[in-house]
Parts: C-alpha cells; sequence; structure tokens
C-alpha cells in the first residue's frame, strides 16, 4: 500500500504536521504566562491548531496515497476523526500545561496524545468508501500505536525543555514524526480488497465528499495552519522589552519614574548566592521589586510579594492579585531577596513564608497556597519539604507530639 505515494506530498504532509506542531505548542507555551480566563483561549488555540495539523496531515498522506478509482469520503467519520483529534489533543495539553510536568503526567499525555493520533487515523481510513474492502495488518496496527506513543512523548519532553527557541523547532519536529511516521506505518500495513457485486456496494445513503472536494479543503486548511504558523514568528513587544531590560539592567534604575530606587540598583554588584546561603557575604535585602508595565517600569514592595516564579530568564511575581514580569532571572531574585522571608521551594518557584496560607502533600511533593485577593498555589519539590514544614513550625510540632 505504501508503494506508489507521491513523494512531494509526502513530504509537504510532514511540513503541514510540523507547522501545526510548531503553532500548537507556541501557544501552549504561553499558557502559564496568561492568567485569568486567557488560559482557556489559549488551550483551546492550541489544541485546535495542533487537531487541524494532525487531520491535515492525514488527509494529504490519503491524498498521496494511490487510492482505488471512484474512492469518496464518507462526511459524517470524517468530521468524527477530528473531533476525536481535538478532544485528545486538549486534554493531552492540558496534563502538561497545567501543574507540574511529572514523569507520570508526561507520560501519561503521551499516551493519550499517541492513542488520539491513531484513533483519528483508523476512523478516517474507515471514512474511505467504494467497490472495495479495508484490511489491516495486526502487526502493523500495533507498531503504528507504539510510534504514536514513543514520538509523542519525544515530542513533549522537547516541549517542556528549558530553551524556548529549540524546544519548540525540536517538539514541532518530533511532532510531526510522530504524526506523519504513526500514518506511514499504518498505510505499510493496509491493502484494500475487492468485493463480489462491487456495483451495490457504493455508498448510497449519508453525505459523501470527492478527492477534489477533499483536496480544496486541505488546501484552505494548510493555509490556516501556515497563517497561524507566520503570526506565531511574529515578535512580543513585552517579550523585546524584557529581553532588553536582562541585557542592560541598570536602564531601569536610570528612567523618570524610578528616580528614588537609583542608590539601591547602582549597589556594586556581589556574587549572588542562594537564599541563606553558608560561606557567602551578608548582603542588604532589597525593599523593591521591578515588574514591567505598558507605560513603563514599576516598583512593589517585598512585603507585598507573594511568589517569583521563574519564566524563561525573567520571572513572573505574584502580589496576591496577579502576576507581573519582573526582569530578573530567578537566581538574581533568590539572591536579592530576605532569606528571613523567602525560601525557594523549587527550582521555578520562591515564596514569602509570611504569606503561606495551606500546605498539602501531593504525589512526591507538596503545595503551599499564598494568601490574597487572588490566592494561588506553588508546588514544592520533594527536597524542600522538610525545610518548608520547619520554616513554618510544622516540623517542631511534630517533634514535640
Amino acid at each position: 500500500m505504501f508503494e506508489g505515494h507521491d513523494p512531494y506530498l509526502v513530504a509537504l504532509s510532514m511540513a503541514i504536521a510540523s507547522l501545526g506542531g510548531y503553532t500548537g505548542f507556541a501557544l501552549a507555551a504561553r499558557i502559564r504566562n496568561t492568567p485569568g480566563v486567557s488560559n482557556r483561549v489559549l488551550l483551546a488555540g492550541a489544541a485546535a491548531f495542533l487537531a487541524v495539523g494532525i487531520w491535515t496531515m492525514h488527509f494529504v498522506g490519503m491524498l498521496a496515497a494511490p487510492l482505488p478509482p471512484d474512492t469518496v469520503y464518507l462526511v459524517l467519520p470524517t468530521i468524527i476523526s477530528f473531533l476525536i483529534c481535538a478532544l485528545v489533543v486538549g486534554i493531552s495539553l492540558f496534563f502538561v500545561s497545567i501543574g507540574e510536568p511529572t514523569l507520570r503526567r508526561v507520560a501519561s499525555s503521551a499516551v493519550l496524545l499517541g492513542v488520539g493520533i491513531v484513533s483519528m487515523h483508523y476512523v478516517g481510513i474507515h471514512g474511505l468508501a467504494g467497490p472495495f474492502g479495508i484490511v489491516h495488518d495486526p502487526s502493523m496496527v500495533l507498531l503504528s500505536v507504539v510510534v504514536a506513543i514513543v514520538t509523542a512523548y519525544g515530542g513533549l519532553r522537547a516541549f517542556l525543555a528549558q530553551q524556548e527557541g529549540v524546544r519548540l523547532i525540536v517538539s514541532s519536529i518530533v511532532f510531526g514524526v510522530a504524526v506523519s511516521g504513526m500514518h506511514y506505518t499504518a498505510m505499510l500495513g493496509m491493502h484494500f480488497e475487492p468485493l463480489a457485486g462491487a456495483a451495490h456496494h457504493h455508498p448510497s445513503g449519508g453525505l459523501a465528499a470527492s478527492q477534489q472536494i477533499l483536496s480544496i479543503i486541505v488546501a484552505v486548511l494548510c493555509f490556516v495552519i501556515a497563517a497561524g504558523f507566520l503570526l506565531s514568528l511574529v515578535p512580543d513587544q513585552r517579550r523585546q522589552a524584557s529581553v532588553a531590560m536582562i541585557a542592560d539592567p541598570v536602564a531601569p534604575a536610570i528612567s523618570p519614574a524610578a528616580v528614588e530606587p537609583v542608590a539601591a540598583s547602582a549597589a556594586p554588584l556581589r556574587p549572588m548566592s542562594p537564599l541563606g546561603g553558608l560561606g557567602q557575604p551578608p548582603r542588604a535585602p532589597v525593599p523593591r521589586l521591578p515588574v514591567e508595565g505598558a507605560d513603563g517600569t514599576h516598583f512593589i514592595e517585598t512585603a507585598n510579594v507573594r511568589s517569583v516564579r521563574a519564566d524563561a530568564h525573567y520571572t513572573r511575581v505574584h502580589d496576591g492579585t496577579r502576576e507581573r514580569m519582573c526582569p530578573w532571572s530567578i537566581s538574581e531574585a533568590e539572591a536579592q531577596l530576605d532569606p528571613s522571608l523567602f525560601l525557594r521551594v523549587h527550582r521555578s518557584h520562591i515564596v514569602a513564608i509570611p504569606h503561606v496560607a495551606l500546605v498539602r502533600k501531593e504525589g512526591d511533593g507538596a503545595v503551599l497556597e499564598l494568601d490574597g485577593p487572588s490566592p494561588h498555589r506553588v508546588p514544592v519539590s520533594r527536597a524542600k519539604i522538610a525545610e518548608v514544614k520547619a520554616r513554618l513550625g510544622l516540623a517542631n510540632r511534630r517533634q514535640q507530639a
């Protein structure tokens, strides 16, 4: 069955899957950075682009295949295949984008994504109608499932890596390999068998579309994916401002809106050390943190800070109401904050101990809830649980009991 495929359409199908993967992953990467209801919009957009990429790749691959004459596509199974794809991709992205991406969470998402891709494929395949029957090799079906799950896991792992530009490119390529590899592996184990009385087996009920109509639909979806990909490459002005702040940390101190904190910002730089680090010279903690706004750089009191979260090369500061971008890295924030009030509880999170309202064990680690008008939760790594309990007085209570 795989022999006779159009090589140009095969290459196009892989490119479409990768472009859809890049656009979807780029939207999903912003979920952690956008508080409120926008998360739902980003998640829906990411799932839609990934689903359209998977579905379009599948049918570009079908157009590349040497199908029997008079083959048509039943509309209902074709639509169902897309809905399955969108639902499964959305759930999978939700698992890896919300909360701490543990090994179990990523593995479960990869299995779900791989099974969803396989289900979409075989539902779409059985939307083909004509004077033939479709037969699948069971061993190739199993192999296609394995290929989809393994490569989906690799794509999700690449997406969760630290370097954003590289991770999106690698994850989109791996995603394209996952989808197209599964598709063409399944096609390798598929063949058509003529049916007796073929003239009576042509579909007479239900809507059906010819390959020409499908070609038009696929061409429009390819344009949508390409447009989404190009839009995802448009630079983010706020992100560019944050990079400029990191490259020139003196600039905020000399701006007109920041006349007062010049003395604190102009202090000579010292070697950065972890909060409470041993063997390091003491340093005066900063009274305020810089945060970026639409009209410039603002400063918030450290007493109002609930948590600091790493976000690539900069951080997000939560003041109990919302998150705002800070030009400091997580290491710089750790070195600047008062170690008697703040504790780094995770490689990506620092919390203000006086604002902890709830602590609860979750999996191998724990979760802290911080007070404020909009309470939020922060993960605690397993290695930090004992220190957090000691700072909260829980360890002493247990020893006294």
